[in-house]
């Protein structure tokens, strides 16, 4: 029993890629910080597209601070690729650009609209003079909301 627990610790100390690829895993592994034993999938999906050995080179050609934004860039590639195996990333990147001018084309008709509403109105209403009083003889103060010509709420 005692020597199941030995096995059993030196399989959840190894790294995904060390666990996929059945050997021991250095103290040094260049893989262990990016795809850790609990999450295996991560590697399933880089490995699929790109490779251990060919990540193993990317990584130790890029600087350390680069290395944990590029497995996931790697990551989040691999995976869009599966979901969409003819445009990948670039599917999702293209609907979002879309998206995004559909947004600017719909706030610019917005502001259109705002700006011509205002300058109609401006137009409609003249504007209080300093002569005239905004207090009613009667002491009520009058905000114009009662015209049912100010369509101001339209």
């Amino acid at each position: 029993m005692n020597r199941f627990h030995k096995l059993d610790k030196m399989t959840s100390t190894r790294c995904a890629v060390c666990k996929y690829f059945r050997r021991r895993c250095p103290p040094d592994c260049i893989f262990a910080p990016y795809f850790p034993h609990n999450d295996p999938q991560k590697l399933t999906c880089v490995h699929r597209f790109y490779g251990a050995s060919n990540i193993g080179k990317m990584l130790e050609e890029m600087p350390v601070h680069l290395r944990a934004d590029a497995v996931d860039s790697l990551y989040y590639e691999a995976k869009c690729r599966i979901q969409d195996p003819v445009y990948g990333c670039v599917g999702i990147i293209s609907s979002l650009h879309q998206q995004i001018q559909i947004a600017q084309s719909q706030l610019a008709k917005a502001q259109a609209e705002l700006s011509f509403l205002d300058a109609n109105l401006a137009a409609a209403e003249p504007t209080p003079s300093h002569s005239e009083p905004l207090v009613q003889p009667n002491g009520v103060i009058n905000h114009g909301l009662d015209d049912p010509l100010n369509t101001w709420f339209y």
